[in-house]
């Protein structure tokens, strides 16, 4: 097995002041990876802003003789991005791979959530990584090769009490990456999207605002993984991801107490009704077992067009690889 190196690659890191993102940062530096240390310096809901935290870990880069830059701009701006990525060329004269780990937190119930809390998740979130993603594509694009590796959530992809304005932020990361995958693919723009678990800032903010029943379950899931729970151990897939030794494209991937795995979309071989009468809820009541039947088979379509082509498949000749009109 030969090693993983970023020697002249240059990495954007987004959110990189601490946790996640300064573990990402720290291991591409050490792998050779020249390294945009992206962070707003902000509080873990939003507000506020300081270069000490971009400045601490480029300083650490430095000092053990890699190369870094900070940067203090927002992912919530389009113009914010744009300064981003023009510091990367400005500094290493291009963008190989970007990892979109900034973020922010609201933890209530769903009945406590503003328009305001589901706008400043969004902003980061989703609206972030589109930013991020736009800012870099010429750049990729234009030199055939680039990594985008974005952030979503247990919370976005199982869905979990409390955490309605985050988990539709971070579903939404999923959705957008599913069509950069589509769009990039032909320039070599591979993209993928990480599932990450780790005590950080964010954590501890959460854990602070639970119950008591919910910390002593939380308490005893620690003692499980011990130290699992480090941002270090998420590093690994992330920097692999990022690499040019990654050929996957359109995935989701999953660190959980040091389990890697990769994390499905996809559907049931299901019930196939009358192609002629449309099938009424009686029909639907009667065959919701074969519905609803994991067992039977379950499929991962790569597009609209290819979820088509499986269920024609069934009964029609099957119709060729390419676009469908729907």
């Amino acid at each position: 097995m030969s090693d993983i190196s970023f020697k002249d690659r240059v990495v954007i890191v987004t959110g990189a002041g601490g946790g996640l993102g300064k573990s990402y940062a720290l291991e591409m530096a050490k792998r050779g990876g020249a390294v945009v240390v992206n962070d707003l310096g902000g509080s873990v809901d939003g507000p506020g802003g300081s270069s000490k935290m971009a400045d601490a870990v480029v300083e650490e880069i430095l000092a053990a003789g890699g190369r870094a830059i900070a940067n203090y701009d927002s992912v919530a701006t389009w113009a914010g991005a744009q300064r981003i990525a023009a510091a990367a060329i400005k500094a290493f004269g291009r963008i190989d791979a970007l990892i979109n780990n900034a973020g922010n937190m609201r933890y209530k119930p769903f009945e406590e959530c503003s328009a305001d809390d589901l706008n400043a998740l969004l902003s980061v979130h989703l609206i972030g990584t589109f930013n991020m993603a736009k800012a870099v594509w010429p750049h990729m694009k234009a030199q055939g090769y680039g990594r985008i590796v974005s952030t979503s959530s247990s919370a976005g992809m199982y869905g979990d009490e409390n955490y309605s304005c985050y988990g539709a932020a971070k579903a939404g990361v999923t959705g957008l990456m599913n069509v950069l995958a589509h769009e990039g693919e032909a320039h070599g723009i591979l993209c993928n999207v990480m599932m990450p678990n780790a005590m950080t800032r964010m954590t501890d903010m959460v854990s602070a605002q639970m119950g008591a029943e919910d910390v002593d379950r939380s308490r005893a899931m620690m003692a499980a993984v011990q130290n699992s729970m480090s941002p270090d151990f998420n590093a690994g897939l992330v920097v692999y991801l990022a690499s040019s030794a990654c050929s996957t494209t359109h995935m989701v991937y999953s660190s959980c107490g040091g389990r890697m795995a990769r994390v499905l979309i996809g559907a049931t071989d299901g019930w196939q009704g009358s192609k002629e009468i449309p099938a009424a809820a009686e029909d639907i009541a009667a065959h919701f077992d074969e519905i609803t039947d994991l067992a039977r088979g379950v499929h991962t379509p790569k597009s609209p067009g290819d979820e088509w082509r499986i269920v024609l498949s069934k009964a029609d000749p099957v119709i060729p690889a390419g676009k469908a009109s729907l």
